[in-house]
Protein backbone atom coordinates (compact mmCIF):
# COMPACT_ATOMS: atom_id res chain seq x y z
CA UNK A 1 0.00 0.00 0.00
CA UNK A 2 1.59 3.21 -0.99
CA UNK A 3 0.52 6.22 1.49
CA UNK A 4 1.05 9.93 0.02
CA UNK A 5 3.05 11.79 2.66
CA UNK A 6 4.21 15.08 3.29
CA UNK A 7 7.40 15.52 5.80
CA UNK A 8 8.11 18.77 7.18
CA UNK A 9 11.53 19.11 7.38
CA UNK A 10 12.08 23.24 8.60
CA UNK A 11 12.10 22.73 11.81
CA UNK A 12 16.07 21.37 10.75
CA UNK A 13 18.67 24.09 11.23
CA UNK A 14 21.25 24.87 8.19
CA UNK A 15 24.04 22.48 9.85
CA UNK A 16 22.24 19.02 9.73
CA UNK A 17 23.50 17.43 12.54
CA UNK A 18 21.08 15.22 14.92
CA UNK A 19 17.41 15.52 13.83
CA UNK A 20 19.00 16.23 10.79
CA UNK A 21 20.50 13.50 10.42
CA UNK A 22 17.77 12.00 10.89
CA UNK A 23 15.85 13.27 8.25
CA UNK A 24 18.52 12.80 5.71
CA UNK A 25 18.72 8.78 6.90
CA UNK A 26 14.61 8.70 6.49
CA UNK A 27 14.64 10.49 3.16
CA UNK A 28 17.41 8.23 1.82
CA UNK A 29 15.66 5.04 3.15
CA UNK A 30 12.15 5.92 2.02
CA UNK A 31 13.98 6.82 -1.49
CA UNK A 32 15.68 3.27 -1.55
CA UNK A 33 11.92 1.44 -1.13
CA UNK A 34 10.73 3.16 -3.93
CA UNK A 35 8.23 5.10 -1.99
CA UNK A 36 6.58 8.32 -3.23
CA UNK A 37 6.41 11.39 -0.97
CA UNK A 38 7.08 14.91 -0.50
CA UNK A 39 9.16 17.38 1.50
CA UNK A 40 8.79 20.70 2.27
CA UNK A 41 12.56 21.94 3.47
CA UNK A 42 14.26 25.37 3.50
CA UNK A 43 15.51 27.10 0.71
CA UNK A 44 18.63 26.37 1.14
CA UNK A 45 18.68 22.36 1.84
CA UNK A 46 16.48 21.92 -1.50
CA UNK A 47 19.67 20.60 -3.65
CA UNK A 48 20.56 18.70 -0.80
CA UNK A 49 17.40 16.56 -0.19
CA UNK A 50 16.76 16.53 -3.80
CA UNK A 51 20.33 14.32 -4.02
CA UNK A 52 19.32 12.16 -1.38
CA UNK A 53 15.82 11.60 -2.82
CA UNK A 54 15.96 12.52 -6.67
CA UNK A 55 12.12 11.05 -6.74
CA UNK A 56 10.67 13.15 -3.96
CA UNK A 57 8.42 16.20 -4.57
CA UNK A 58 10.38 19.05 -3.03
CA UNK A 59 8.05 22.28 -1.92
CA UNK A 60 10.80 25.73 -0.51
CA UNK A 61 9.21 27.19 2.76
CA UNK A 62 8.74 31.09 2.82
CA UNK A 63 12.45 32.37 3.75
CA UNK A 64 10.72 34.01 6.21
CA UNK A 65 10.01 31.01 8.12
CA UNK A 66 13.58 32.17 9.64
CA UNK A 67 12.08 33.62 12.25
CA UNK A 68 11.41 30.91 14.85
CA UNK A 69 8.19 32.71 16.00
CA UNK A 70 6.89 32.76 12.64
CA UNK A 71 7.83 29.47 11.58
CA UNK A 72 5.69 28.05 13.93
CA UNK A 73 2.66 30.30 12.48
CA UNK A 74 3.35 28.95 9.30
CA UNK A 75 3.65 25.24 10.68
CA UNK A 76 -0.27 26.26 12.17
CA UNK A 77 -1.51 27.43 9.33
CA UNK A 78 0.53 27.31 6.03
CA UNK A 79 1.80 23.72 6.50
CA UNK A 80 -1.79 22.64 6.40
CA UNK A 81 -2.35 23.80 3.52
CA UNK A 82 0.43 22.87 1.52
CA UNK A 83 -0.64 19.46 2.66
CA UNK A 84 -3.97 19.83 0.53
CA UNK A 85 -2.15 21.05 -2.07
CA UNK A 86 0.15 18.36 -2.40
CA UNK A 87 -2.52 15.75 -2.29
CA UNK A 88 -0.61 14.08 1.07
CA UNK A 89 -3.02 12.12 3.08
CA UNK A 90 -0.56 11.93 6.03
CA UNK A 91 1.93 14.47 7.21
CA UNK A 92 5.08 13.82 9.43
CA UNK A 93 6.41 16.40 11.63
CA UNK A 94 9.93 15.16 12.29
CA UNK A 95 10.30 17.50 15.25
CA UNK A 96 7.96 17.20 18.40
CA UNK A 97 6.27 19.91 16.96
CA UNK A 98 3.12 19.72 14.76
CA UNK A 99 -0.24 21.40 12.99
CA UNK A 100 -2.30 21.02 15.90
CA UNK A 101 -5.66 21.38 14.04
CA UNK A 102 -4.18 18.56 11.05
CA UNK A 103 -5.70 14.99 11.26
CA UNK A 104 -3.79 12.17 10.05
CA UNK A 105 -0.62 12.97 11.30
CA UNK A 106 2.90 11.65 12.36
CA UNK A 107 4.52 13.40 15.19
CA UNK A 108 8.48 12.00 16.18
CA UNK A 109 9.71 12.17 19.60
CA UNK A 110 13.29 12.17 19.79
CA UNK A 111 13.69 11.44 23.76
CA UNK A 112 12.38 11.73 27.28
CA UNK A 113 15.02 13.73 28.58
CA UNK A 114 13.01 16.95 29.15
CA UNK A 115 10.97 14.62 31.77
CA UNK A 116 13.98 12.35 32.88
CA UNK A 117 16.80 14.63 32.78
CA UNK A 118 15.76 18.12 33.43
CA UNK A 119 18.36 19.67 34.27
CA UNK A 120 20.39 18.89 30.84
CA UNK A 121 18.41 21.76 29.68
CA UNK A 122 17.41 25.29 29.60
CA UNK A 123 13.93 26.10 31.41
CA UNK A 124 12.42 27.75 28.55
CA UNK A 125 13.12 24.98 25.75
CA UNK A 126 12.48 22.38 28.89
CA UNK A 127 8.95 24.00 29.39
CA UNK A 128 8.63 24.19 25.33
CA UNK A 129 9.15 20.63 24.33
CA UNK A 130 7.34 19.54 27.52
CA UNK A 131 4.45 20.98 26.32
CA UNK A 132 4.58 19.80 23.10
CA UNK A 133 5.35 16.10 24.19
CA UNK A 134 2.18 16.10 26.48
CA UNK A 135 0.11 17.63 23.78
CA UNK A 136 1.32 14.25 21.17
CA UNK A 137 1.26 11.57 23.72
CA UNK A 138 -2.33 12.95 24.67
CA UNK A 139 -4.04 13.82 21.20
CA UNK A 140 -4.38 10.25 19.35
CA UNK A 141 -1.49 11.03 17.29
CA UNK A 142 0.88 8.07 16.34
CA UNK A 143 4.26 8.94 17.87
CA UNK A 144 7.04 7.57 16.07
CA UNK A 145 9.95 6.84 18.98
CA UNK A 146 13.83 5.95 17.88
CA UNK A 147 13.49 3.21 20.82
CA UNK A 148 12.19 1.05 23.37
CA UNK A 149 13.51 2.71 26.00
CA UNK A 150 12.31 5.88 25.08
CA UNK A 151 8.76 4.89 24.33
CA UNK A 152 9.12 2.97 28.34
CA UNK A 153 10.27 6.60 29.39
CA UNK A 154 7.75 8.54 27.97
CA UNK A 155 4.85 6.36 29.42
CA UNK A 156 6.42 6.49 32.35
CA UNK A 157 7.21 10.17 33.12
CA UNK A 158 3.92 11.91 30.76
CA UNK A 159 0.02 10.69 32.05
CA UNK A 160 -2.90 10.10 30.69
CA UNK A 161 -1.20 8.85 26.99
CA UNK A 162 -3.54 8.28 24.41
CA UNK A 163 -1.08 8.17 21.23
CA UNK A 164 0.57 4.93 19.58
CA UNK A 165 3.93 4.63 20.43
CA UNK A 166 5.57 3.43 17.31
CA UNK A 167 9.75 2.10 17.79
CA UNK A 168 11.83 2.43 14.83
CA UNK A 169 15.72 2.67 15.45
CA UNK A 170 17.33 4.91 13.81
CA UNK A 171 19.77 3.32 10.70
CA UNK A 172 23.62 4.41 9.87
CA UNK A 173 24.46 5.78 6.37
CA UNK A 174 27.24 3.31 5.35
CA UNK A 175 28.60 5.54 2.52
CA UNK A 176 29.49 7.73 4.89
CA UNK A 177 30.14 6.23 8.17
CA UNK A 178 32.50 2.89 7.04
CA UNK A 179 36.39 1.54 8.35
CA UNK A 180 38.52 4.22 6.86
CA UNK A 181 41.75 3.27 4.75
CA UNK A 182 44.95 4.59 6.39
CA UNK A 183 44.57 7.81 3.90
CA UNK A 184 41.69 8.78 5.91
CA UNK A 185 43.59 7.96 9.02
CA UNK A 186 46.58 10.31 8.14
CA UNK A 187 43.96 13.50 6.94
CA UNK A 188 42.48 13.15 10.16
CA UNK A 189 44.93 13.32 12.08
CA UNK A 190 46.54 15.98 10.16
CA UNK A 191 43.64 17.55 10.27
CA UNK A 192 43.95 17.66 14.06
CA UNK A 193 47.17 18.42 14.18
CA UNK A 194 47.96 15.26 15.98
CA UNK A 195 50.80 12.87 15.83
CA UNK A 196 48.56 9.54 14.68
CA UNK A 197 51.76 7.45 16.05
CA UNK A 198 50.46 8.77 19.53
CA UNK A 199 46.93 8.08 19.06
CA UNK A 200 43.54 9.75 20.27
CA UNK A 201 40.48 9.54 22.87
CA UNK A 202 37.73 10.80 20.44
CA UNK A 203 34.03 12.58 21.87
CA UNK A 204 31.97 13.69 18.84
CA UNK A 205 28.34 15.22 19.44
CA UNK A 206 26.80 18.18 20.97
CA UNK A 207 28.53 19.47 24.25
CA UNK A 208 25.70 19.72 26.87
CA UNK A 209 25.04 18.69 30.16
CA UNK A 210 24.19 15.02 29.23
CA UNK A 211 26.93 14.17 27.26
CA UNK A 212 29.17 14.54 30.57
CA UNK A 213 31.93 16.62 28.63
CA UNK A 214 33.43 17.61 31.68
CA UNK A 215 33.41 14.29 33.46
CA UNK A 216 35.38 13.25 30.81
CA UNK A 217 37.82 15.76 30.15
CA UNK A 218 38.61 15.12 33.81
CA UNK A 219 38.94 11.21 33.31
CA UNK A 220 41.33 12.28 30.47
CA UNK A 221 43.37 14.47 33.19
CA UNK A 222 43.88 11.74 35.53
CA UNK A 223 44.71 9.19 32.66
CA UNK A 224 47.21 11.45 31.71
CA UNK A 225 48.66 11.52 35.33
CA UNK A 226 48.97 7.80 35.46
CA UNK A 227 49.82 7.35 31.58
CA UNK A 228 51.87 10.13 30.69
CA UNK A 229 52.24 8.73 27.07
CA UNK A 230 48.21 8.00 26.54
CA UNK A 231 46.42 8.99 23.22
CA UNK A 232 45.33 13.02 23.60
CA UNK A 233 42.12 13.91 23.80
CA UNK A 234 39.72 15.34 20.79
CA UNK A 235 36.55 16.65 21.53
CA UNK A 236 34.33 17.54 18.21
CA UNK A 237 31.15 19.02 17.86
CA UNK A 238 29.70 22.44 19.01
CA UNK A 239 29.34 23.63 22.42
CA UNK A 240 25.64 23.80 23.78
CA UNK A 241 24.22 24.83 27.76
CA UNK A 242 27.06 23.50 29.46
CA UNK A 243 28.63 25.51 32.26
CA UNK A 244 31.07 22.79 33.72
CA UNK A 245 32.27 21.24 30.21
CA UNK A 246 32.59 25.11 29.14
CA UNK A 247 34.75 25.53 32.12
CA UNK A 248 36.53 22.41 31.93
CA UNK A 249 37.71 22.94 28.10
CA UNK A 250 38.59 26.81 28.85
CA UNK A 251 40.85 25.55 31.36
CA UNK A 252 42.96 23.65 28.55
CA UNK A 253 46.21 24.71 28.49
CA UNK A 254 48.98 23.95 25.45
CA UNK A 255 50.45 20.85 25.94
CA UNK A 256 47.45 19.15 28.10
CA UNK A 257 46.87 17.12 25.19
CA UNK A 258 43.10 18.27 24.68
CA UNK A 259 41.86 19.80 21.36
CA UNK A 260 39.43 20.78 20.93
CA UNK A 261 38.10 21.10 17.55
CA UNK A 262 34.31 22.39 17.20
CA UNK A 263 31.79 21.35 13.93
CA UNK A 264 33.98 19.25 11.46
CA UNK A 265 33.02 18.06 8.08
CA UNK A 266 31.00 14.20 7.23
CA UNK A 267 33.99 13.53 5.20
CA UNK A 268 36.42 14.09 8.26
CA UNK A 269 34.20 11.81 10.48
CA UNK A 270 35.29 8.02 9.40
CA UNK A 271 38.89 9.09 9.83
CA UNK A 272 38.70 10.57 13.11
CA UNK A 273 36.04 7.87 14.67
CA UNK A 274 37.58 4.96 13.17
CA UNK A 275 41.08 6.15 13.72
CA UNK A 276 40.70 6.55 17.70
CA UNK A 277 41.90 4.34 20.24
CA UNK A 278 38.91 4.76 22.14
CA UNK A 279 35.26 7.16 20.84
CA UNK A 280 34.22 8.15 24.28
CA UNK A 281 30.78 8.90 24.41
CA UNK A 282 29.69 8.42 28.79
CA UNK A 283 26.48 10.04 27.98
CA UNK A 284 23.97 9.59 30.93
CA UNK A 285 20.77 9.63 28.72
CA UNK A 286 19.90 9.04 25.13
CA UNK A 287 16.90 8.69 22.85
CA UNK A 288 18.84 6.86 20.22
CA UNK A 289 22.46 7.32 20.35
CA UNK A 290 23.24 7.82 16.72
CA UNK A 291 27.00 8.85 17.42
CA UNK A 292 27.49 5.44 19.13
CA UNK A 293 26.18 3.86 16.00
CA UNK A 294 27.93 5.90 13.69
CA UNK A 295 31.33 5.03 15.73
CA UNK A 296 30.40 1.52 15.31
CA UNK A 297 30.33 1.69 11.94
CA UNK A 298 33.81 2.95 11.40
CA UNK A 299 35.04 0.05 13.65
CA UNK A 300 35.73 2.11 16.36
CA UNK A 301 36.63 1.24 20.00
CA UNK A 302 33.47 2.66 21.40
CA UNK A 303 33.03 3.39 25.35
CA UNK A 304 29.57 4.57 26.30
CA UNK A 305 26.90 4.23 29.59
CA UNK A 306 24.20 1.16 30.09
CA UNK A 307 21.99 4.28 30.28
CA UNK A 308 18.56 4.34 28.52
CA UNK A 309 18.74 3.70 24.69
CA UNK A 310 22.36 3.10 24.42
CA UNK A 311 22.60 -0.38 24.83
CA UNK A 312 19.96 -1.22 22.44
CA UNK A 313 22.15 0.39 20.06
CA UNK A 314 25.53 -0.92 21.88
CA UNK A 315 25.06 -4.42 22.72
CA UNK A 316 27.87 -6.54 23.50
CA UNK A 317 29.98 -4.53 20.88
CA UNK A 318 31.04 -1.62 22.99
CA UNK A 319 32.34 -1.20 26.51
CA UNK A 320 30.38 0.43 29.11
CA UNK A 321 30.58 3.17 32.42
CA UNK A 322 29.28 4.85 34.59
CA UNK A 323 29.36 8.74 33.54
CA UNK A 324 31.38 9.75 36.41
CA UNK A 325 35.06 10.84 36.33
CA UNK A 326 36.44 8.21 38.10
CA UNK A 327 34.73 5.86 36.60
CA UNK A 328 35.64 7.01 32.85
CA UNK A 329 39.05 7.43 33.60
CA UNK A 330 39.30 3.66 34.96
CA UNK A 331 37.59 2.47 31.90
CA UNK A 332 39.45 4.24 29.39
CA UNK A 333 43.11 2.89 31.33
CA UNK A 334 41.68 -0.49 30.73
CA UNK A 335 41.27 -0.13 27.02
CA UNK A 336 44.49 2.19 26.17
CA UNK A 337 46.35 -0.45 28.29
CA UNK A 338 44.63 -4.21 26.37
CA UNK A 339 44.80 -3.74 22.69
CA UNK A 340 42.95 -7.33 22.47
CA UNK A 341 39.90 -6.37 23.62
CA UNK A 342 40.06 -3.31 21.49
CA UNK A 343 40.32 -4.94 18.48
CA UNK A 344 37.91 -7.77 19.74
CA UNK A 345 35.30 -4.26 20.20
CA UNK A 346 36.56 -3.07 16.48
CA UNK A 347 35.17 -6.09 14.62
CA UNK A 348 32.11 -6.65 16.93
CA UNK A 349 31.39 -3.20 16.41
CA UNK A 350 30.97 -3.28 13.01
CA UNK A 351 28.87 -6.54 12.39
CA UNK A 352 26.47 -4.96 15.18
CA UNK A 353 26.17 -1.19 13.28
CA UNK A 354 25.63 -3.40 9.63
CA UNK A 355 22.04 -4.55 11.38
CA UNK A 356 20.93 -0.95 11.78
CA UNK A 357 19.25 0.36 7.91
CA UNK A 358 17.98 3.51 7.09
CA UNK A 359 15.69 1.12 4.73
CA UNK A 360 14.71 -0.33 7.81
CA UNK A 361 14.02 2.64 9.39
CA UNK A 362 11.60 3.78 6.81
CA UNK A 363 9.60 0.37 6.82
CA UNK A 364 8.59 0.89 10.60
CA UNK A 365 7.53 4.97 9.28
CA UNK A 366 5.37 3.85 6.64
CA UNK A 367 3.85 1.33 9.14
CA UNK A 368 2.93 4.13 11.00
CA UNK A 369 1.85 6.57 8.29
CA UNK A 370 -0.53 3.89 7.24
CA UNK A 371 -1.94 3.41 10.45
CA UNK A 372 -3.32 7.00 10.70
CA UNK A 373 -4.10 6.58 6.48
Amino acid sequence: MTVPVLIDGTAIPERLGGVGRYLEGLVAGLHELGTPFALVVRREHVAHFRALAPSARIAVAPDWIRSRPLRFVWEQLGLPLLRLRAGARVLHSPHYTFPLLAHRSVVTLHDATFFSDPAAHGTLKRRFFRAWTRAALATRRVCLVPSAATADALREHVHGVRSGLVVAHHGVDRSVFRVPDDAEVDQAAARLGIDRSRGWIAFLGTIEPRKNVGPLVEAFRRLRRDRPDAPDLVVAGQRGWDPVAAAALDAVRPGDGVHEVGYLPLETLPGLLGGATVVAYPSSAEGFGLPVLEAMATGACVLTTDRTALPEVGGDAVAYTEPEADAIAAALRDLVDDADRRAGLRRAAVDRAATFTWAATARRHLDAFRGVA
